[in-house]
């Protein structure tokens, strides 16, 4: 049986009065890329049950389409289950629909165990016994490319002018591409209520509105996936990864987190009483977050390009900190109080799998929160300029720091499954000894090529 307390036939009926004749079934993998198949829609409700089957070395094959993980087993099988509350009608593609799934064991008895839905789904559920609901709120920035043959890297920038930050219209999207993808993405049904050009040349931002944390980190995974296929329709390649430009800044991955009571419904990291307006709930989740720093940067930067925009004065953290409104920390407490107290955590990549960072942020949250911890002081000022004392613990500088910061905390390995981190370990060391077998060293100051051919078009 699905998850959704919807019927398969009664849903697949009523697409099919609507004019759909296929529905789209997508998962993600470990990178984040939408995987899936075609469905007619006459075949659907049939396969829901038992879902649809796809070699499981999927969740374990490098964006270079090398199985790392899986061979050993046999590459066995797994089933993608659709979640029928997750079906959507595609608005540039009437007889389409959009339905997201997980992926479960042939024989029904649990989910796939390096399934990222399904570890976010345990999340949520660890703080449903506590009474909460994870409620988040994604922001997403992309670069809008066009393929040059003779430009570095095979691509150039679809708009290439500085200082059209926050601008709108022709001057920044002279095609209205973001314009049609800002109204497509909402007809989609991805609550996209807002988007602009961002810091960077060709850089742009298409902002999600906030829900508990399994549909938002859907939304921004369908998201990610429709904002590339929009593009691809334009003549254009989208990508979210971090810094594909040496002489720019990158994209990030920001969530915007607070947690619900449940049997009031009121904001748990809210206490007007409290200092600064926080609640210890909200105190001790930093905490954890915080705690866990070194060894969350592998899921929330998670590829070899990731850590160049971890710089100095790129509004991307260097280091495990907090601060109110302060754009310079890890972790951001917005001024605004009340209903809407969160935290935003600063640090993701662009290119970080949606539900994974969900799931991972949440979990190092809920140790804070389980073990009372204490916050450190807030950071002022400028993070980067701060002294050792007040700056916290520095992030890791490469992938390969973070992949061994994140096989040495044994609470994330544990929580987030041990079969899930040893195969993103592996899928991601392998990464790292290609690119240092075909690039050398890391220079920060330099966007290889190779980078742009592994990561710009799946990313």
């Amino acid at each position: 049986m699905t998850t959704s307390r919807h019927d398969p036939e009664a849903t697949a009926a009523g697409l099919a009065r609507d004019g759909v004749r296929a529905v789209r079934l997508l998962y993600t993998d470990l990178h984040g890329v939408a995987r899936g198949k075609d469905i007619p829609v006459r075949h659907f409700a049939g396969l829901c049950e038992e879902g649809v089957n796809f070699c499981a070395a999927v969740m374990g094959t490098d964006l270079r389409h090398t199985p790392v993980v899986g061979g050993e087993v046999g590459y066995v099988d797994f089933a993608v289950r659709p979640d029928l509350e997750t079906v959507r009608p595609v608005p540039w593609q009437p007889e389409l629909a959009w339905c997201v799934g997980e992926a479960w064991a042939l024989d029904g008895s649990d989910h796939w165990p390096s399934c990222p839905r399904a570890l976010l789904e345990r999340v949520v559920d660890a703080y449903a016994e506590r009474g909460l609901a994870p409620v988040v709120a994604p922001e997403l920035e992309f670069f809008l490319l066009e393929r040059d043959p003779e430009a570095h890297g095979g691509l150039r920038r679809y708009v290439d002018e500085l200082s059209r930050v926050y601008t709108v219209g022709a001057v920044s999207d002279p095609r209205e591409v973001v314009l049609r993808m800002l109204l497509a993405c909402d007809d989609l049904g991805l609550e996209a209520f807002a988007a602009s050009h961002e810091f960077m040349s060709s850089q742009y931002e298409i902002n999600l509105r906030h829900s508990d944390a399994l549909d938002a980190a859907d939304r921004a995974f369908l998201l990610k996936a429709a904002v590339k296929e929009l593009a691809v329709r334009e003549g254009l390649l989208a990508t979210f990864m971090g810094r594909p430009f040496a002489d720019q800044g990158g994209s990030g991955f920001h969530l915007h987190v607070s947690l619900r009571a449940e049997d009031d419904g009121h904001n748990a990291f809210a206490d007007d009483g409290g200092p600064d307006g926080l609640s210890p709930l909200a105190g001790a989740f930093i905490a954890g977050v915080l705690d866990h720093a070194a060894g969350l940067q592998a899921l929330l930067g998670p590829t070899v390009n990731a850590y160049k925009r971890i710089l100095p004065d790129s509004l991307a953290p260097t280091h495990g900190n907090w601060g109110h409104d302060n754009r310079t920390a890890m972790c951001r407490v917005p001024l605004e109080r009340g209903t809407r107290a969160r935290v935003e955590v600063r640090t993701g990549d662009g290119a970080a799998c949606a539900h994974l960072i969900t799931a991972a942020l949440l979990l190092a949250g809920l140790d804070g929160i389980e073990r009372g911890l204490l916050p450190p002081e807030p950071v002022v000022g400028d993070a980067y300029r701060a002294d050792d004392a007040h700056a916290g613990t520095r992030l890791p500088a490469d992938l390969g720091a973070a992949l061994d910061a994140l096989e040495a905390d044994a609470v994330l390995v544990a929580r987030l499954g041990e079969d899930l981190v040893s195969t993103f370990l592996a899928m991601k060391r392998f990464e790292v000894e290609r690119f240092a077998e075909a690039v050398g060293e890391l220079d920060p100051e330099h966007v290889s090529a190779w980078e742009l051919e592994e990561y710009a078009a799946h990313l």
